[in-house]
């Protein structure tokens, strides 16, 4: 009798696996994209949704027989507003994933609804180390300041700057760029003679830079989120900073793809250190470019590349779990994932489901085969650097 128990059992589970999973191969794989198109921080809106709309027409829309459905929405860079939608496309929408959250205090606001739900958050563009560690499902393509504080603090303690100014913008991820660029500085015997704060929005620069002129640094360290750069770079000009003397070492963020044209000749020579350039010279980043200004007829910067890599995670997750998806399976799928980006090689660190990555010191340059326009040109790297926020 138990054995017949079993055998029917087990030819009931069989019957019912197939329809199971015709019955999620008819649902939409829904990817909710929570992004500031509009305000301060909309170029970061611009350029995500164009990478998320380059990598489906590169790579279709039906993965494992599920089509994918990817819902952008507008939080304008308001953590409240984020937190709303998040929860709407989570109990509403139904969506398999959220992604995107431009900056830190939208993607800290997102965190607890995707723990609550078990819905994997991949960040896209927000840097700040602890952002992972506030949900067990978060997961980041983007970068982390720490990473890219302390490459650069190491670049230039090898280069003969003894004495440096640092100015970030006052919030968690500039907080960490101050911290671990000062910390990697002075271990290798530099001096920070200023640390200076600067408005999260709208900032004028003019006073803070008076400071940094005052403080006769060897160079001025910078971090300021994607889109303040350009009216740095103008006021930097303005206060005859470089001029004076004074060097100008920043993260990438201040040299952005996006606007490095608009600032001009004031920006050659800016030594930064980051995870991407569009003049990154390898075959993946070439064809990356040309396909993406071919689309949208502006140049990819590194949240476009995150954006890239985040779709690239999500969906070789949905395959890996053949198409079935669930929070908790697509999570593990997630991590531990490494490939080729644009950007050079990546990880999906297991543990603590962070990026792993190259970073590139750059300088501006004009490039005369690209048409005489400012890239940031890389001239060294250092390998597969982990966040050093997480390493001990």
């Amino acid at each position: 009798m138990t054995r017949r128990y079993l055998l029917q059992a087990l030819l009931l589970f069989g019957a019912g696996l197939p329809a199971t999973m015709a019955l999620a191969a008819d649902k939409p794989f829904k990817i909710g994209f929570i992004l500031p198109m509009t305000g301060q921080s909309a170029s970061t809106g611009r350029q995500e949704e164009a990478a998320v709309k380059l990598f489906l027409a590169q790579n279709g829309s039906t993965v494992s027989g599920r089509k994918i459905e990817v819902i952008f929405k507008d939080d304008a860079g308001v953590a409240e507003q984020t937190r709303r939608t998040a929860q709407e496309l989570v109990v509403n929408e139904k969506v398999d994933v959220l992604a995107g959250f431009g900056l830190t205090p939208l993607a800290l606001a997102a965190a607890p609804i995707a723990t609550q739900s078990k819905t994997p958050m991949v960040v896209t563009a927000a840097a700040t180390s602890m952002i992972t560690e506030q949900s067990p499902y978060v997961v980041r393509t983007s970068f982390t300041l720490p990473q890219v504080s302390a490459s650069i603090a190491e670049w230039a303690a090898k280069n003969r700057i003894r004495k440096v100014a640092t100015l970030v913008a006052d919030y968690a991820p500039g907080v960490d760029a101050e911290k671990f660029f000062k910390n990697q500085f002075q271990l290798n015997g530099g001096q920070i003679v200023a640390n200076l704060r600067t408005p999260l929005k709208s900032p004028d620069f003019a006073p803070f830079l008076q400071r940094v002129r005052d403080s006769g640094p060897d160079a001025l360290f910078v971090f300021l989120p994607s889109g303040q750069g350009a009216t740095f770079m103008k006021q930097f000009a303005e206060r005859g900073l470089d001029k004076a003397g004074i060097r100008l070492i920043a993260t990438g963020d201040v040299t952005d793809d996006d606007q490095l044209n608009e600032m001009g000749d004031v920006a050659l020579g800016v030594i930064t250190s980051h995870h991407y350039s569009a003049a990154h010279p390898s075959p993946a980043n070439r064809k990356f470019v040309d396909a993406f200004q071919a689309q949208s007829k502006f140049r990819p910067n590194f949240m476009a590349v995150a954006a890239y890599d985040g779709m690239r995670v999500i969906t070789k997750a949905l395959e890996a779990t053949k198409g079935q998806g669930g929070g908790d399976a697509l999570l593990a799928a997630m991590k531990g994932q490494i490939f080729e980006s644009p950007r050079g090689p990546v990880l999906i660190d297991a543990q603590t489901r962070d990026i792993v990555q190259d970073v590139y010191i750059r300088k501006v340059a004009r490039v005369e085969a690209l048409g005489g326009q400012l890239y940031n040109q890389e001239f060294d790297v250092q390998k597969q650097v982990k966040d050093p926020g997480k390493s001990k």
